[in-house]
């Protein structure tokens, strides 16, 4: 179960990255990983991006912890989702190291980023909205990786006092919702179910909306706030057979819906009016799936196997080329940092090579030297024969991120394209299959 933590960080800054990168509880520092800097440093170039930031805000940094649960990941597996869950939430343009501890009774990962990005120079508003999406995307790596997450809106809308009672069991809502549960399948009208409910010491109030009250009960509870399954509409077609509103497969116009697999399905051998209405509705899917077949020219289950495997193939080129380009964009962005830091420091750095006590100028600027040293070492492995101009770094980041845009929007609709083709494929082979169990035992009524 990952959850995520996040702390502004408004003073001591080394102290905090120190704390993190502890080597007793990183495994002698084997579990630290940096990026746009370098973990040691990492205070002085987080504080050299904030100081060219004209909104600074009023923290320095972030601090980032999110936790396993015990026993469900390895530190390796667990440092590689906190460095997919960063390079996803903070794009690339934020300095940040990453840590991960082992010392406690659960593996945890430890996260601090800079307040400031060093692509745009723009502060990081940390707020609900962007919890909640380190949150989201945290629990979407961790069931890629097979961990467990909490499911995020289960107690949605309850008051503390109303989660609370639910979970001992005593809310009066969470209790109506199981009455009305299981009378359903016993009941032949909403009528009748409420009749019930009236004999088990409900009160009903039928105005504009249906209430009703437990003995005990201060006030009434309209059937409409328990949720989408509870609405008089709902509740009636409950009755007759009908799905839950809640768990019934969305319909989109002109797509393709996949066959419900009645003979497996626990609801269809339990209730015949939801048998007749998923048998209705299967009509109806491979009725369009015929139809999409026909108007896209798929002839035979070859031909459709084909198409199936050419979209397949397109998406991962797709998937393919978008990582490349964002990879590209991501190293542009972190040499753009080093050749500004590069020219911005060089006259200090030439100051300090002329001067005659060096170890005092170094005294008053130790930080800058260390930067420009770091800059000039990173600017020197790239090979660049010459410093690019800052429009020239910008046109092509600008043109790299309209590439990237493309591709994500091209990625989107061939993954459309990708389900639509892999449930047409589904729904064809059961069809085939019921069409070859058709004809066996046709056969075997005639011999």
């Amino acid at each position: 179960m990952a959850v995520t933590k996040t702390h502004p960080i408004k003073s001591t800054l080394k102290a905090a990255i120190d704390y993190i990168c502890n080597p007793d509880k990183t495994d002698g520092k084997l579990l630290v990983s940096s990026f746009g800097c370098v973990a040691e440093t990492a205070d002085i170039e987080f504080e050299w991006t904030r100081r060219h930031s004209i909104d600074k805000g009023t923290h320095l940094g972030c601090h980032l912890i999110q936790a396993f649960e015990p026993g469900e990941v390895s530190a390796e597996e667990a440092h590689e989702i906190g460095m997919q869950l960063a390079k996803e939430i903070l794009g690339g343009k934020y300095e940040f190291v990453l840590t991960t501890h082992i010392d406690k009774g659960h593996i945890h990962n430890h996260l601090i980023f800079n307040a400031v990005s060093f692509t745009d120079h723009k502060h990081y508003h940390s707020n609900k909205r962007s919890y909640h999406e380190i949150r989201r995307a945290s629990d979407k790596l961790c069931r890629e990786h097979g961990l467990s997450v909490i499911v995020p809106g289960r107690d949605k809308g309850k008051s503390y006092i109303e989660h609370q009672a639910a979970q001992n069991g005593t809310s009066y809502k969470a209790k109506l919702k199981a009455a009305i549960d299981r009378l359903i399948p016993a009941s032949s009208s909403l009528e009748d179910l409420l009749a019930r409910l009236q004999r088990e010491g409900y009160e009903i109030k039928c105005g504009k909306y249906i209430s009703a009250r437990a003995p005990d009960q201060e006030r009434f509870t309209r059937l409409k706030t328990l949720g989408a399954d509870y609405t008089e509409k709902a509740v009636a077609s409950r009755i007759a057979g009908g799905p839950r509103p809640s768990r019934q497969p969305r319909q989109r116009n002109g797509k393709v819906s996949l066959l419900i697999d009645i003979q497996n399905n626990i609801k269809a051998q339990q209730s015949a009016g939801y048998q007749r209405w998923a048998t209705i509705e299967n009509l109806k899917r491979a009725a369009a799936t015929m139809n999409f077949l026909t108007e896209h020219g798929i002839g035979s289950y070859e031909e459709l196997v084909e198409r199936c495997d050419a979209v397949a193939a397109a998406s991962i080129r797709t998937r393919e080329s978008l990582r490349d380009t964002e990879q590209r964009i991501t190293n542009l962005a972190l040499l753009g940092k080093q050749i500004d830091t590069y020219r911005k420091l060089k006259p200090v750095y030439d100051r300090y090579k002329a001067s005659k006590d060096k170890e005092k100028f170094l005294r008053g600027f130790e930080s800058e030297i260390i930067l420009f040293e770091a800059a000039a070492r990173d600017i020197k492995k790239a090979g660049l024969p010459r410093l690019p101009s800052a429009e020239k770094l910008k046109a092509e980041l600008d043109g790299l991120s309209a590439h990237k845009a493309a591709l994500q929007t091209e990625l989107r609709k061939i993954q459309r394209e990708e389900r639509e083709y892999d449930t047409l494929r589904q729904n064809v082979d059961v069809l085939m299959e019921r069409e070859k169990g058709q004809r066996a035992s046709m056969e075997l009524e005639l011999f």
